[in-house]
């Protein structure tokens, strides 16, 4: 039995993490989701990888709570059987090691570790296998926002960072668009103008990085349309936070649409990374007169 001391310290704790919960005004929604750590509902299959990415998210979850249980339980269990009795003023028995514990302790993390690995290489080459686009698109990072070409259009868009002023809405407002049709499997190359960015497509469950003087690739084949918003997640410098983009899956009909309305606002050929501001990247050529 628990002596009412430490009853006492367990009721005040429980009371403490209830009025906690209680003040912070989480809904049933907001506390299920910081406990069990869930995938946003919005990214369930808008991609080819959504739902991979989110089974493996929620298997690493179940197998560390699983854990962390185990080891909550030893530890209370330890707690509550080796507690200090009333009159007891001997220190306990002590014991340099013990083989079975430091067995498990050894063991069961490297299992996990391997584990996770395993299932995670395996996520990644399906994730990264290229998979023979049907269409094809530059997205070249800049401080402040996103130019895209549309390679086998040869248009493009120029974007601008978001003009945010404190007003609702307004952090929306002239932001480029990703225009991106349903259920065509897509490649983009990324790279930057200036400093490195990371161009996040946050309902796609999945970032990579734009750099400097480097293309990196990413494939997957959108399935759900709809509008999902985009960010930069890399620190990038002092209007990082308005490096915002959103992209919108539409029918075939409306993406040839959209690409016509670029042609006709005379958006025709492909905006270069050649306009880069790092002179110190090979191949770029410092404009006359720049030079000191």
């Amino acid at each position: 039995m628990l002596s009412k001391r430490a009853l006492r310290v367990t009721a005040a704790s429980v009371a403490a993490v209830a009025t906690s919960l209680f003040l912070s005004g989480c809904t049933q929604e907001q506390f299920s989701a910081a406990i069990l750590m869930p995938m946003p509902s919005s990214s369930i299959g808008v991609t080819n990888h959504t739902d991979t990415i989110t089974d493996l998210w929620n298997l690493s979850w179940a197998v560390l709570w699983a854990v962390g249980a185990l080891a909550w339980g030893l530890m209370f269990w330890a707690l509550i059987v080796y507690r200090r009795r009333k009159g007891d003023d001997h220190l306990p028995p002590q014991m340099r090691y013990n083989n079975p514990i430091e067995t498990l302790f050894t063991i069961v993390p490297l299992i996990l570790v391997v584990g996770f690995f395993g299932l995670t290489a395996r996520d990644m080459k399906t994730i990264e296998t290229p998979n023979d686009a049907q269409v094809h698109i530059q997205v070249i990072g800049k401080q402040w926002s996103w130019d895209f070409n549309y390679l086998d259009s040869n248009v493009y868009e120029s974007g601008i960072q978001s003009q945010y002023a404190g007003k609702a809405g307004d952090n929306l407002k002239d932001l480029p668009t990703l225009v991106l049709p349903v259920n065509k499997r897509i490649q983009i190359d990324l790279s930057s103008r200036d400093v490195d960015h990371s161009f996040w497509v946050i309902q796609f469950l999945y970032k990579k990085d734009a750099l400097p003087g480097k293309w990196n690739h990413e494939y997957f084949t959108p399935t759900k349309e709809g509008w999902y918003d985009g960010k930069c997640a890399e620190l990038c410098g002092e209007y990082h936070s308005m490096m915002l983009f959103r992209v919108h899956v539409v029918s075939d009909a409306e993406y040839q649409q959209y690409l016509d309305s670029l042609k006709a606002a005379g958006q025709v050929g492909q905006l270069s990374i050649d306009a880069s501001r790092n002179m110190n990247l090979p191949g770029v050529v410092a404009p006359a007169g720049s030079e000191g």
